[in-house]
């Protein structure tokens, strides 16, 4: 391995075979990457959750530590991205959503939820080491929890074409797992409620104006983006760390206030009624039919329409 450490982008592919979670370390920057490859509709799904986990778990209870062709490498950077084209992720599995509530299964949507944060939090703790960066690469859509997901890490890098937003006020819900907490933190919140509230998707260079997110890159120069900012900022990462680390004590998200927030997000699920199902529904083949010939409308959008056109 020491023959790669002045290599900067060259990667070694780690981790578990097969899993909608792809990930690979680079060893000249101490970078672990992570690609979403899910399978179907690029939302988080109980096998999506249950792959990212598994490597983020090891990840926390080795304290920032990966193991790599049987050496043990400090993880300096933890960078988050998609191999879906043009989507990072559209959030929270809407079609089972749809099912769990017709049933009335208020454990299972618990279940879900509490999944959900189980993988949030730490990467809001930065897994529990204070020598490591995270970063979320967003080149696509980040819908929902896909937003939430990105808003967890302590720096956002954005391709210009990139999308994100929290559109569940559309079918009377609200984002539960972070949203809130994680805005809060950013733009104050104030400006949060009224951004979820919106259910409004807005375009990277807007959400670079508001503070949100904090690289801006050209489509396609993602990665070099997230490298360039890498090299940029690594002889200051002690007292770079220490700040993020700061940012954590002055507005601190618990692991009490994410569990009780899902339970808020539980309850309010249970109540919404057949019209914001039957939009939630409309959502879900949204998002199918952009998986199927690669449609780059937003999702919300087609299923707004729909919905207008169904009752008007």
């Amino acid at each position: 391995m020491s023959n790669m450490r002045d290599a900067v982008g060259l990667c070694v592919p780690y981790g578990k075979p097969n899993s909608q979670y792809e990930t690979e370390f680079e060893p000249a920057t101490g970078t672990a990457w992570g690609y979403f490859k899910p399978k179907g509709v690029a939302c988080y799904s109980l096998s999506l959750l249950k792959d990212l986990f598994a490597h983020d778990e090891r990840l926390a209870a080795n304290r920032g530590r990966i193991e790599i062709e049987g050496d043990s490498q400090e993880v300096s950077y933890y960078v988050t991205g998609s191999r879906t084209p043009r989507v990072f992720n559209l959030g929270g599995d809407l079609a089972l959503f749809v099912l769990l509530i017709k049933a009335r299964d208020r454990e299972a949507l618990a279940h879900y939820a509490r999944l959900c944060i189980d993988n949030m939090y730490p990467r809001i703790r930065n897994f529990f080491c204070p020598t490591l960066t995270t970063i979320s690469l967003v080149q696509g859509d980040a819908l929902g929890g896909g937003f939430e997901s990105a808003l967890s890490s302590d720096i956002i890098v954005a391709e210009e074409s990139a999308q994100m937003g929290l559109p569940e006020i559309l079918f009377n819900l609200f984002p539960g797992m972070g949203a809130c907490s994680l805005l809060s933190r950013r733009i104050g919140l104030r400006a949060a409620e009224e951004l979820i509230l919106s259910g409004k998707v807005l375009p990277a260079a807007k959400l670079h104006e508001m503070g949100i997110v904090d690289v801006l890159a050209k489509d396609g120069e993602g990665e070099d983006a997230v490298t360039q900012w890498i090299m940029k900022n690594d002889r200051r990462r002690n007292g770079m760390q220490a700040v993020y680390a700061a940012r954590q004590l002055v507005h601190p998200v618990t692991r009490e206030e994410l569990d009780a927030i899902t339970e808020t997000w539980v309850d309010a699920a249970l109540r919404i009624e057949d019209r914001d199902l039957k939009m939630m529904s409309r959502i879900v083949r949204a998002q199918m039919r952009r998986m199927d010939v690669g449609d780059v409308t937003d999702v919300t959008d087609t299923a707004l329409a729909e919905e207008r056109a169904a009752v008007g």
